[in-house]
């Protein structure tokens, strides 16, 4: 039987400088996969830190970006998103890091195995 395990990489930001800008893009804003790094950019400009999860189970990374609906002068919304990447084999799990800028982009790095 293969037991994979599972870990939370702590997602940092910049708590000075945050901000909610508004952005163009929806989803993926980048996925780079090079002999050096894989990294994967995400826009989360909806989600402060706290409500952000990401976790490497096995040779997959886990995004789950989630809020409690909240009224406006609408009514109600709540937000959710769940997001999965195969991790490239030569990619150094223990290496994992993941950092919200200022911009609201969830952006997730990873080295190489050398």
């Amino acid at each position: 039987m293969l037991h994979l395990s599972m870990s939370t990489i702590v997602v940092t930001h910049d708590a000075s400088t945050w901000d909610w800008p508004l952005q163009s893009n929806d989803g993926v804003v980048k996925v780079h996969n090079t002999k050096e790094i894989f990294e994967v950019g995400l826009d989360a400009q909806f989600f402060s830190p706290n409500e952000i999860e990401v976790k490497v189970s096995g040779q997959e990374l886990l995004i789950h970006c989630r809020h409690e609906t909240r009224s406006d002068q609408h009514g109600t919304i709540a937000r959710e998103i769940h997001r999965a990447y195969k991790l490239p084999a030569d990619v150094d799990l223990s290496t994992v890091k993941s950092h919200l800028t200022s911009r609201g982009v969830l952006s997730i790095t990873a080295q190489k195995q050398k």
